[in-house]
């Protein structure tokens, strides 16, 4: 059955398409498994809390309605509220303007009272609240003063410097919440501003709400709250702790913390790392504890959230969405993100106003990415594009494009694999940072360079194959890497071999560095050029039997590099067998649209084409620690024979692109999505 929602409609109206409801809510309230919600154009500011889920053969759909021309309709759906009373501060001489707001608007929790802040959230100084004003929907900047709004100066870390003189400061009540806000000299009659009122835009209260597909939509201004991963991790849109959602088609924006949470509930904890005495237990301890009790949940039955496993949690599929503006992470999920698939999305801007910071500050950040498919999304102007953290096992992580990204393109902590790193352009300064091990890099395009640290201090888990039952604990030892057949490209400068060295003294290395925080005092590194000859300090495996370590760390494992192709002084692992060195790259990267995502590549394969073996689930081995098979979330091979764009390989050339790849390409993101036909193809080469 469909019900049908418009701003025409009344909610004691039947939901027909001639008699339509008006709010998603009261369609919400009457769907049941194998309806679908259509809901027509317009805004609609609501929180749309469904009450109940469907099932993997008739889920409840929403979506936006259809136009004539078979392109959906344009449907916001907002958690913001226009304010349009605004009357001049006095003595502000037109700068500073200023609103009244009932507290009633916010219900039980107003943005404007609410402080941001949680486990990993590193600003303990700055009282940063959930709330945000909008200037014709683009974000201002909030003023912890009230002379920081009548004289404001730029955040030097911003993206947007110039827009970060538009301000604006609260101060709460018992009534009533007042705003400040300076617009740059815009006369708020004449705009549209708008200020958050709802934590949620599309989330159920509820957990085990399974199976609902979300699609078509613009959700739009939420105020979340910080998401680590011992806590209930809040998101604009979110399945909360339910298994099958299907978000796709959406354009996902101005999240004041995260845009689509697939992660935990609160049960298994709330930030109790950050809340604890001094000397009481820290976060790594509590995550683990995190883990624990997720896996020994009883279900509904026994008033409690189900257990973490396949049958009850995670499965999600979230694709072809336009996710920005967030300040946290565009996707995050600690254990929920399990089983699920995250593919040609585009995400940007991404923690880009950068008036505090956290660990949890990715375009896409997920713990215990179990089986999780990451393929063809197009991620950039970030902080850090890809973070994989804790768990990362059968995860694959296939055909992506990150550039832009102010720490590194993809970072991988405290995981033992398998995990495999395959087709993907990695296009910053820094490629990747490796705190793992158990990963396979194979046909990449890495244009930045690798740090790799051991961690010998924190020990997090391993699973059974494709399972969330835990099959042991181990710290880092390093190593147990492979690199096969990628192409790795200069950046015309050297580091110097050196003695390890901690984070604090990472510039003094080279000049230009850019941000690497996240890296614990205990982990060192020693810097090297772009190249695998990062891990010269670690055994091949014809080495590795006479490899010694402590009682406490163990022995670094092995590695296993081949058939890499090294261009404009990248430099090759000391023992590769088989290290390609050139001169020019035989390809090339441009990007030519930073905002839209678009690339040129050109292949000009000069000498010949350099043939090399393919790479295969047998020839990849098995992970060390889990002592689990590279293979595809389902355990069959992994077919490693198409290219980024999914072209046939035929004959085994280094890198992300066919032998027989055409010689001048175009690669873009997928297309903005609120207009998108339904079920249209990503938008990837042409």
């Amino acid at each position: 059955m469909e019900l049908h929602v418009a701003k025409s409609g009344s909610d004691t109206a039947a939901g027909t398409a001639e008699a339509p409801l008006l709010t998603i809510g009261a369609a919400a309230a009457l769907a049941q498994p194998g309806d679908t919600v259509v809901v027509h154009e317009g805004v609609y500011r609501e929180w749309v809390n469904p009450p109940r889920g469907g099932t993997a053969a008739a889920p409840i759909t929403y979506q936006a309605a259809l136009g004539a021309d078979g392109l959906f309709e344009t449907v916001t759906i907002s958690g913001a509220e226009v304010i349009a009373d605004w009357r001049p501060h006095p003595g502000s001489a037109g700068r500073v303007w200023v609103a009244t707001v009932p507290n009633s608007l916010f219900g039980s929790r107003n943005p404007y009272l609410e402080r941001i802040g949680g486990d990993w959230f590193f600003d303990q100084v700055n009282t940063w609240h959930t709330g945000e004003v909008y200037l014709d929907g683009k974000s201002l900047y909030e003023s912890l003063t009230m002379a920081g709004v009548e004289h404001p100066e730029v955040t030097v870390d911003s993206f947007d410097q110039a827009g970060s003189l538009l301000t604006w400061y609260c101060e709460v009540g018992d009534d009533v919440t007042t705003i400040w806000a300076n617009f740059g000299g815009a006369d708020p009659a004449e705009h549209e501003i708008e200020i958050n009122a709802r934590t949620f835009v599309f989330w159920p209260a509820a957990t085990g709400i399974d199976h609902i597909t979300v699609r078509g939509f613009t959700l739009t201004k939420a105020a979340t709250q910080w998401a680590p991963p011992t806590a209930l991790q809040e998101g604009l849109i979110g399945p909360h702790w339910s298994k099958g959602w299907v978000i796709e088609d959406n354009i996902i924006t101005d999240s004041k913390n995260v845009g689509v949470s697939l992660g935990k509930e609160v049960s298994t904890g709330q930030n109790e790392a950050a809340a604890g005495p001094k000397g009481a237990k820290g976060g790594t301890q509590r995550e683990r504890e995190v883990i624990q009790r997720a896996l020994a949940l009883r279900g509904p039955a026994a008033g409690e959230p189900h257990p973490w496993d396949r049958d009850h949690v995670g499965s999600h599929t979230v694709r072809r969405n336009t996710i920005r503006d967030c300040e946290q992470a565009g996707i995050v999920g600690h254990l929920g993100a399990a089983f699920s698939t995250i593919s040609d999305n585009h995400i940007s801007r991404i923690h880009v106003k950068r008036q505090w910071h956290g660990a949890e500050v990715a375009g896409i950040k997920l713990h215990a990415a179990i089986d999780t498919v990451i393929s063809g999304n197009t991620i950039h102007h970030t902080h850090r594009a890809l973070w994989l953290d804790w768990q990362a096992q059968g995860t694959l992580v296939r055909r992506n494009v990150c550039y832009a990204s102010t720490a590194e393109d993809f970072m991988v902590e405290v995981c033992h694999g398998p995990y495999l790193v395959d087709s993907n352009l990695f296009l910053s300064p820094w490629a990747v940072k490796d705190m793992s091990t158990g990963g396979a890099y194979v046909h990449n395009y890495i244009a930045g360079r690798i740090a790799n640290c051991t961690e010998h201090q924190r020990y997090t888990p391993y699973h059974f194959p494709h399972s969330t039952a835990v099959y042991g604990v181990s710290n880092i030892l390093g190593g147990d890497n492979r690199f096969y057949n990628n192409v790795f490209v200069g950046d015309g400068a050297r580091a110097e071999h050196t003695t390890p060295q901690s984070e604090p003294t990472l510039a003094s290395f080279w000049s230009g560095a850019i941000d690497m925080d996240g890296v614990p005092g205990q982990a060192t590194f020693v810097p090297t050029p772009v190249g695998t000859s990062q891990y010269d300090a670690y055994p091949v495996a014809q080495e590795y039997p006479n490899e010694h370590g402590s009682a406490l760390a163990g022995p670094r494992l092995p590695v296993w590099i081949e058939g890499n192709l090294y261009a404009e002084s990248a430099e090759p692992f000391r023992a590769e067998p088989t290290a390609i060195i050139t001169g020019a790259s035989p390809v090339r990267v441009e990007v030519l649209d930073t905002a839209a995502g678009t690339l040129r590549v050109e292949v000009t394969r000069p000498g010949g084409t350099h043939v090399v073996a393919p790479v295969t689930t047998e020839r990849l081995g098995t992970s060390y620690q889990a002592e689990m098979g590279y293979t595809n979330p389902d355990g069959s091979d992994l077919d490693l024979g198409v290219d980024l764009c999914g072209v046939l390989r035929g004959e085994v050339v280094p890198g992300p692109f066919a032998a027989s790849a055409p010689v001048t390409r175009i690669l873009t993101a997928p297309e903005p999505t609120g207009r998108r036909a339904l079920a249209a193809g990503p938008a990837r080469a042409r």
